[in-house]
């Protein structure tokens, strides 16, 4: 029997190599900033990046997806704020509803921790991600232009976010 729903659930420890693989697999300019990753890897989880801060999406016992929930900045005045760090989605997952379950269940998630409001930035050219996020109730809230030179041309850092 096969899962046709994703199955979300908190990061464990032990979910380390499959997610730094996921991470690596999933990578590309339409949403990364940073060189492709070459060994040796840094961790997935490290001391700002706890099992804890991660959504992982599983289908057929397999994640196929994660999201990382972190805050803006470190200050007491910006609590009441989280910040999507970090989510991908598997190729071979997609159109399969993981990417929505996990915006999903981290906008509540991030309401059980006592946020007020969610963002993300997200690079203007990724058409697929901001349809997701405005489907999913989030608005743009501000735009850097140009901010990113990515293979060869001049990307938007763009800034969205939703009331909780």
């Amino acid at each position: 029997m096969t899962a046709h729903h994703p199955y979300i659930r908190i990061a464990l420890p032990d979910d380390e190599e499959e997610l730094s693989l996921l991470d690596r697999s999933t990578w590309s300019h339409l949403h990364a900033v940073a060189p492709q990753p070459v060994p040796p890897y840094s961790p997935f989880f490290d001391e700002r990046h706890a099992p804890g801060d991660h959504l992982v999406a599983e289908l057929d016992r397999r994640i196929v997806g994660y999201v990382r929930l972190g805050f803006s900045t470190p200050l007491a005045a910006n609590a009441h704020v989280r910040q999507i760090q970090g989510f991908a989605v598997a190729d071979e997952a997609r159109g399969r509803g993981v990417g929505r379950a996990l915006i999903r269940a981290v906008v509540e998630e991030a309401r059980r921790r006592g946020a007020r409001r969610l963002t993300l930035r997200v690079l203007g050219h990724n058409t697929p991600a901001r349809r997701l996020y405005e489907s999913e109730g989030f608005v743009v809230e501000g735009v850097l232009p140009g901010e990113f030179y990515l293979a060869g041309q001049f990307v938007d850092d763009v800034i969205m976010g939703r009331g909780l």
